[in-house]
Formats: structure tokens, C-alpha cells, sequence
């Protein structure tokens, strides 16, 4: 869905109800158990911190950390932008190739999954990985801040940050899948809830820094300080619980070049492909892959409003601190009201309103807006919170439908396929994009076709409504049916728990174009 400050699927903050009681604030849970004994009895309360209605164990304060530095990382996106436009002189075209490009990695997610199972980095699964990709981070960024000077490093250089990203969010999020699996709609909107809401938390903390960091110290500057962001994720990798794993007492231990793994691989790519082929997954994804694959105009919207309006680096940034806080409420939006909404609704009501609101847009490229006295400053801050609630309340219900979707015993790799070829859709959009403002001339000082560019990739967003029927009307018993065709295929032994990852919305965490 286009907006006029594109916004990222991934960000957030709780002040609405959760509908089922559950509270998004930060709350004491106070349950009392009685125990008997031979004198009688004596009451004991415990006490359970929880956030969006969720536990607060160590493990789920990792994965919270982790989405949380995914939207802290944020700090760096408007340097990047302005970066790639200044010190680089790439057009909009060229920009959103470069986007595109740094994508990739979260496109083979289950590689990820597969690699952190089959092979322990010194006894561990989980958190030497959580060390490993923090240190790439960091390795990344500091090279944006010192070495690189050409867009082919600058493209390297974020796609390293963009991996060590997304091979986090396979560690951590296998714990999300294993505790939404057999879980209600409500039980499994709550734990996504929570993992966004700490990203979009992030998000608010370094939004207004990014902009104004710019102004006063340059690109350089920020890089250097977004370095030290990802040595996070490796700090909290001692909060995640897991027994070092001795010989193969856990698994295969085993490098890859051996027959054992190749053997093992290549089963859990044919029961991994038994289990998407089933036309209760296999529909579905067909659905999210076409709905995130329309056409995006965010590039040429950034060079619109830095180049022709004027907006300013610290101007953008507070863009982006309420574009946070909107990413917040949209999930709120989702956790209070709509999470037991039937997802074809919240699909078609969310697109919509959507497509007709991001025409709006058109008003700002026009200067119709300032002849109905609104400031172009004003209109894109409006404009802006508005879009951004709404689309990531409707990514929202994808996250919920992709864990839904895995049967026990495969929810991790399956996840995880199922989120890559999301986000594969949300790259082909991305290049779709890059292409229409090639074709309708389009530059960094050209403007004359925005407003069609515009007019076109709204209504885009519209053409897979007629395939809503391809969704599950109800979503409750999804993962048990396709558990059953398995069985009916003779897949019910599928023994392979991979790791998993999220959204395309975490795509925002690299994306250059998503401030404005």
C-alpha cells in the first residue's frame, strides 16, 4: 500500500484495550493458587509481569530486545537516504534498486532456520547466532562509517546489516511460532502484538535523533553511532534459556559438507514443500505474495519532498517520531479491536481505505493542499500518521495467518518459508516501483508524472481484492487441517523444528525510503 510517507510494517506503542481484557500497558498479574495441607490451608499470590498481555520469561524479553534494536536501527535510515541522494547522487530509480538489492537476505529465511539447527556455533543453537549477527551489524555499520564512498559498497555494506537482521529474527522468532501454535487468534495476535510494539518502541526512541543527528553532525556520524546498536541483540543472547548441546545429544553436530546433513537437508526441503503444496497454505500465500507485490512510489516521494518541497533532514525526523507513534497505535488498533475480525474484513476494508486515502497524495505533488491552507509540512505529517495506522494494522493479521498456518512439527521452517515469500512479494513491488518511475521519467529533479505514478500505484493496490477468497474464513482450526492433509500425504512425521523469521515489515529496519 503506498503512502506519501511510506511507512514500514514494522514499528509501534500500547494505549488501547486489548479485547479480551488484556491490558497494552505494562501490567501486574496477580494470581493466587491455594495449597492443603495437613494443618489446612495457606493462599500464595505470585506476581507475573506482562506486556500486551504476554509473560515477561527471559526468553520473551530476548526476542522484545531484538525486535527492539530492529526499530532503533532506524536511526540510520534517513542518513542512509540522504546519503544515497547527496554524497552519492543515485536518482530515485537507481535508489530503489539499491533498496531492493539490500532486501535479499530476507528472502531465504529458512536457510537461516536450517543452518542454526543442523549446526551449533560453539555448543549453541540460538545464542551464538544472537552473538554472531550482532557482531556482523555492528561490523557493517562501522564500515558505512568509515570506508565505504561508492553505491556498490554502500549496497554490500547494507546488506550485510539487512542479514545479520534477519538471521536474528530466525532465532528468536522460532520461540514466537512454538508458543502461537494450538493457540487462539486472540493468544497468537497478543504475541505478535508484543514483538512489534517493542520494535515500534525502537522505532519512537530514535526517530527524532535520526533527522536531527543529520542536520548537526552528518551521515558519517549517525553510522558510527548506529554500530554500537546491534551489540544488543549479542548482549541478550545470555537471557535466551538453552543447554549447550554436548556431541549429539541434541541433534547433528555435523559441518556442512557432511552426508548426514546434506541427507537431512534434502528431507526437510521435501516435507518442507509437502507442507506449502497443501492447498490450505498454499492458496493463502498465493494471496499475501500478490498483495505485498504491488507497486511502490516511496523513492520518488522522498526526492519529491527533499528535493522540490525542501523538507529538511531534522523536519524528517520528526516525520518519522510520528510515524512511529502511528505504527504503535495501528498495532493497538489491531490488538484491541480487530483481532478477532475475520482477516478477508480486515483485508478489505484496510486496503481500501487505504488506496483512497494514499491518493491523497496526489493533493501534496499538485499543491492543492496548500490552496485548501494546509501546509505541505502539516498535510505529510496528517497524511503520513493516518496511512501508517492502517497499514501495519493490516500487516498485522499476515503475521497472525502465517503462524496459524504451520502444523506442529514444522511451524518453524514453514513460518519462515511462508514470511520469505512475503517479503519477496514486498521486494517485487519495490522493483515494479523502481520501474514505473523509470518509465514515467521520474528523476531527482523531475517531476512533471508523479502524480500518475501515484494514481497508479494506489489503485494497483486494489487488483488482488477479487482473490480475498483464497483466504480462510476462519483461521481458528488452519494449522490442524493442514496438519491432516500432511498426515493424508503421509508427511506426519515431519520431525524437523527449523527456526523462524518475520515480516516483511522488519524489511523497515534496512529500507532507505521508509521515512518519509
Amino acid at each position: 500500500m503506498s503512502g506519501v510517507l511510506p511507512l514500514s510494517f514494522r514499528e509501534d506503542e500500547p494505549f488501547i484495550g486489548a479485547g479480551n481484557g488484556d491490558s497494552l500497558a505494562i501490567e501486574m498479574e496477580q494470581e493466587t493458587s491455594t495449597s492443603t495441607s495437613s494443618g489446612g490451608s495457606s493462599r500464595k499470590k505470585n506476581s507475573r509481569l506482562k506486556c500486551f498481555g504476554v509473560d515477561l520469561s527471559p526468553d520473551n524479553v530476548a526476542v522484545a530486545m531484538v525486535y527492539f534494536v530492529q526499530g532503533v536501527l532506524g536511526l540510520a535510515r534517513l542518513a542512509v537516504s540522504f546519503y544515497l541522494k547527496d554524497d552519492l547522487h543515485l536518482d530515485p530509480a537507481e535508489t530503489a534498486v539499491v533498496t531492493g538489492f539490500s532486501a535479499l537476505p530476507w528472502l531465504v529465511k529458512p536457510l537461516y532456520g536450517f543452518i542454526s539447527d543442523s549446526i551449533p556455533l560453539f555448543g549453541y543453537r540460538r545464542r551464538s547466532y544472537l552473538v554472531l549477527s550482532g557482531l556482523l551489524g555492528a561490523l557493517s555499520w562501522s564500515l558505512m562509517a568509515t570506508f565505504v564512498d561508492s553505491k556498490y559498497g554502500a549496497a554490500c555494506c547494507i546488506l550485510l546489516g539487512s542479514f545479520s537482521v534477519a538471521f536474528s529474527d530466525v532465532v528468536v522468532d522460532s520461540m514466537v511460532v512454538e508458543r502461537a501454535r494450538g493457540e487462539s487468534q486472540s493468544v497468537s495476535g497478543s504475541l505478535q502484538s508484543l514483538c512489534w510494539g517493542s520494535s515500534a518502541f525502537g522505532g519512537i526512541v530514535s526517530s527524532y535523533f535520526s533527522g536531527s543527528l543529520v542536520d548537526a553532525y552528518g551521515v558519517r556520524f549517525v553510522f558510527g553511532v548506529t554500530a554500537l546498536l546491534p551489540l544488543i541483540t549479542s548482549a541478550v543472547a545470555v537471557l535466551v534459556k538453552e543447554q549447550r548441546v554436548i556431541g549429539q545429544a541434541r541433534g547433528p553436530n555435523v559441518p556442512l559438507g557432511n552426508s548426514s546433513f546434506l541427507k537431512s537437508s534434502k528431507e526437510n526441503i521435501i516435507q518442507l514443500w509437502n507442507a506449502v503444496r497443501q492447498p490450505n497454505v498454499f492458496l493463502p500465500t498465493v494471496f499475501i505474495f500478490l498483495w505485498q507485490a504491488t507497486p511502490q512510489s516511496d523513492s520518488a516521494m522522498f526526492f519529491f519532498t527533499t528535493n522540490k518541497l525542501g523538507f529538511t533532514p531534522e523536519f524528517l525526523g520528526r516525520v518519522k517520531l510520528v510515524t512511529s507513534v502511528a505504527s504503535l497505535a495501528g498495532v493497538g488498533l489491531y490488538n484491541g479491536f480487530l483481532k478477532n475480525v475475520p482477516l478477508r474484513k480486515i483485508f478489505l476494508a484496510t486496503t481500501v481505505t487505504g488506496t483512497v486515502l494514499g491518493m491523497t497524495q496526489v493533493f501534496l505533488v499538485t499543491g492543492l493542499s496548500r490552496q485548501f491552507g494546509i501546509s505541505d509540512e502539516w498535510f505529510a505529517i496528517g497524511d503520513s500518521l493516518i496511512l501508517t495506522v492502517l497499514s501495519q494494522a493490516s500487516f498485522m493479521p499476515v503475521l497472525v495467518l502465517a503462524a496459524k498456518l504451520c502444523p506442529e512439527g514444522m511451524e518453524a521452517t514453514l513460518f519462515a518459508t511462508l514470511m520469505s515469500i512475503s517479503n519477496g512479494g514486498n521486494v517485487l513491488g519495490g522493483l515494479i516501483g523502481a520501474g514505473l518511475t523509470q518509465i514515467f521519467g521520474v528523476t531527482k529533479d523531475k517531476f512533471d508524472n508523479l502524480a500518475a505514478l501515484i494514481i497508479l500505484c494506489n489503485l494497483s493496490s486494489l487488483l488482488p481484492l477479487p482473490l480475498l477468497h483464497l483466504l480462510p474464513r476462519d483461521d481458528s482450526d488452519t494449522a490442524s487441517k493442514v496438519y491432516t492433509e500432511l498426515e493424508e500425504s503421509g508427511e506426519e512425521n515431519c520431525k524437523y523444528h527449523g527456526t523462524v523469521t518475520t515480516t516483511s515489515p522488519k524489511l523497515s529496519s534496512i529500507e532507505m525510503t521508509n521515512d518519509l
